[in-house]
C-alpha cells in the first residue's frame, strides 16, 4: 500500500512539470480507450466532497458506456469503509486516508487490506464572505479561531478585530463553520489548520455537506469556514494562508498544493476492495481506468478540484496491477 508521503513527494518532483497556478492538465496522461463487454451497476458509498466530481465522472463513463448505472451516495468519507467491507459498495470515496483501524477491520474480514487510489489534489481552502478585506490568515491564527485548545500557541480569537481587522468589522464576533465528525474533512482539517486539537464546541457550527459550509459563510459576513476548493461560490473567497504568525501568505492553487507552500491540502482517494492475487473486477477497474485517463481527470477540473500528474497517475493505476 503506498502511503499518503511517498504519493505527495511524487507530486512535489511533479511540480517542475509546466503547471499553470491554477489547474492545468498534464499532458502526459493515458487518454483512454473503450474496451467491449463494460455493463452493469457500480455503487459508491462514502465522502460527501467527492460527490460532485463522482457525478461528473459518472456522467463521463456512462456515455462511453450506456449499459453501465453508477449509483453515488455522498454521506461522508466514515461511510466508505463499512460499505466497502459489507460489499454494499464497489468504491468507497475518501477525503482522508483510511485509519489503521478502518484496514484493520476490513483485512479481518478479507485477509487483505483494502487498495488506495488517489485521483484527485485538493487544497482545503479557508473561505470567508466575498466582503471580508482579511489579507491572509496564518495557521495558528486559523487554530485561534476554530480550536478551544489553541495548540499553534496564539491567543484566542473571537473578533475579527483580533484578527486584525479595523472599522465596522472589529468588534464582529468571529461565525464559525465546518464540517460534521463523520466528514474526511473534518478530520485533516483538525490535524493540519488544529494540530491535532479540539473544535471549539460552543461555537463551531457543524454543517452537513460541503457545500453547505460555503452555502452559509456566503449568507453569513462575518463567518469563516473550510470546505475542498471545488465548493467556492460567489459569494466566498479562499484566502491565502501561511504556515505561521508573520509568514508569506500562499493562494490555495495547484502550483502552492505541489510545492507545499499552501499548507492545508491533502489527496482525495477512491478505495476498492482488490485481492492482491486476483485481477479487479471488469466494471471497477475500467472506471478506475478512466478517472486516472486524460478524459478522467479533466472531470476532476471542472469539479473545481486540480489534476494529478502523469507520475502520480501512474503510481495510482500501479495499484490495480
Amino acid at each position: 500500500m503506498k502511503t499518503i508521503s511517498k504519493i505527495i513527494a511524487l507530486a512535489g518532483a511533479a511540480a517542475v512539470l509546466p503547471f499553470s497556478a491554477s489547474a492545468d492538465i498534464d499532458p502526459n496522461l493515458p487518454q483512454y480507450e473503450r474496451v467491449a463487454g463494460v455493463s452493469g451497476t457500480l455503487n459508491s458509498v462514502g465522502s460527501n466532497t467527492l460527490t460532485v466530481v463522482l457525478q461528473l465522472l459518472a456522467e463521463g463513463f456512462e456515455s462511453v458506456y450506456p449499459n453501465v448505472n453508477i449509483q453515488i451516495q455522498g454521506a461522508g468519507s466514515g461511510t466508505a469503509p463499512a460499505a466497502l467491507i459489507d460489499g454494499t459498495a464497489q468504491i468507497g470515496p475518501m477525503s482522508r486516508q483510511m485509519r489503521e483501524s478502518e484496514r484493520d477491520a476490513f483485512e479481518a474480514r478479507y485477509g487483505y487490506q483494502p487498495t488506495e487510489i488517489a485521483i484527485a489534489i485538493d487544497a482545503l481552502a479557508v473561505f470567508v464572505h466575498r466582503d471580508n478585506p482579511i489579507e491572509g490568515l496564518s495557521l495558528p491564527e486559523i487554530d485561534a479561531m476554530f480550536s478551544s485548545t489553541n495548540r499553534l500557541g496564539h491567543r484566542p480569537i473571537r473578533t475579527w478585530g483580533q484578527a486584525g481587522l479595523g472599522g465596522e468589522w472589529a468588534n464582529q464576533r468571529v461565525s464559525v463553520y465546518g464540517r460534521n465528525s463523520v466528514s474526511g474533512t473534518y478530520g485533516v482539517f483538525r490535524n493540519l489548520a488544529l494540530g491535532g486539537g479540539d473544535y471549539d464546541g460552543a461555537r463551531y457550527q457543524e454543517m452537513p455537506g460541503s457545500s453547505a459550509v460555503t452555502q452559509a459563510i456566503g449568507e453569513d459576513r462575518f463567518g469563516i469556514g473550510y470546505s475542498g476548493i471545488g465548493y467556492l461560490t460567489a459569494d466566498t473567497r479562499a484566502i491565502p494562508v501561511s504556515s505561521e504568525k508573520g509568514g508569506e501568505f500562499f493562494e490555495p492553487n495547484m502550483a502552492n498544493c505541489l510545492s507545499g507552500d499552501y499548507p492545508i491540502f491533502r489527496l482525495l482517494y477512491l478505495y476498492v476492495n482488490k485481492n492482491p492475487r486476483e485481477e479487479i473486477d471488469t466494471l471497477t477497474g475500467e472506471f478506475l481506468n478512466y478517472v486516472l485517463s486524460l478524459q478522467g481527470q479533466e472531470h476532476v477540473v471542472r469539479a473545481g478540484f486540480f489534476p494529478l500528474p502523469a507520475s502520480v497517475v501512474e503510481d495510482s493505476r500501479g495499484q490495480l496491477r
